[in-house]
């Protein structure tokens, strides 16, 4: 799930591309399904930027239940799609440099570590997207209003979640949107796989190549959804 707070946040422009656009392409890329953007959409521009990808547009959470709500109307929203899924990432759309090797690599390790929260690492620094178990979907909802995205994670972990940090190298899971591509430090790559092979990025979508891309759908409205999101910062002050 893409997380934006604002419509600002959705669509600011990435190498020319809207916010969530690229985290779209990258996720799809990555081998992420399905895909879930929760953002607030007021006059259809963030749907507009989503045409023809292979995402569901969700509305927001009411304003009032914080950034906690935002991540379970998204593994909610996800869930109404398939029942199969056991796993959901947690992206803030200011998280723009991640690239699909890491969603790939969480995905992987996620098969190993079903019921581990994964936190992708550069230089020993935990960063986005976040990969929680759907097992901690209730473990969620206990979680204070007030808490910011990162303060999530961290609370999941202290009530009794089992965390397991991966080391994949790459710098655009602690830099954010602030820090411009040529600035970022070098990537690295994960000392070893994730899992216990190697493939080719996106493999998993092999066989799809003919499915028609439709998009976005549109989710059904949250209950009492005020039309603003709030859950996107990835666990910094501001928006995200």
């Amino acid at each position: 799930m893409i997380l934006a707070a604002s419509v600002d946040s959705a669509l600011a422009d990435v190498e020319g591309l809207p916010r969530v656009r690229r985290l779209v392409d990258v996720a799809w890329s990555g081998g992420a399904t399905p895909i879930v953007v929760v953002a607030p959409d007021p006059d259809g521009a963030v749907a507009a930027a989503l045409a023809g990808a292979p995402v569901t547009l969700a509305e927001p959470a009411p304003e009032a239940g914080g950034p906690v709500a935002q991540i379970v109307r998204g593994i909610e929203v996800a869930t109404g799609i398939t029942s199969e899924i056991d796993g959901a990432l947690v992206w803030p759309a200011r998280m723009v440099w991640v690239g699909p090797e890491t969603i790939t690599s969480l995905i992987e390790a996620h098969g190993i570590a079903p019921t581990a929260v994964l936190r992708p690492t550069f230089e020993s620094e935990a960063g986005w997207p976040v990969l929680v178990p759907t097992t901690e979907l209730e473990r969620l909802r206990t979680q204070s209003a007030e808490r910011m995205p990162g303060d999530l994670i961290d609370g999941l972990v202290a009530d009794g979640g089992l965390e397991e940090r991966v080391d994949l190298g790459d710098p655009g899971s602690i830099h954010d949107a602030s820090v411009a591509r040529e600035d970022l430090p070098a990537y690295v790559g994960p000392p070893e796989p994730a899992a216990g092979h190697t493939h080719e990025w996106g493999e998993g979508l092999a066989g799809h190549e003919d499915d028609p891309v439709e998009g976005p759908r549109r989710a059904p409205l949250a209950t009492g959804s005020s039309g603003r999101g709030d859950g996107g910062d990835g666990g910094r002050s501001g928006p995200a």
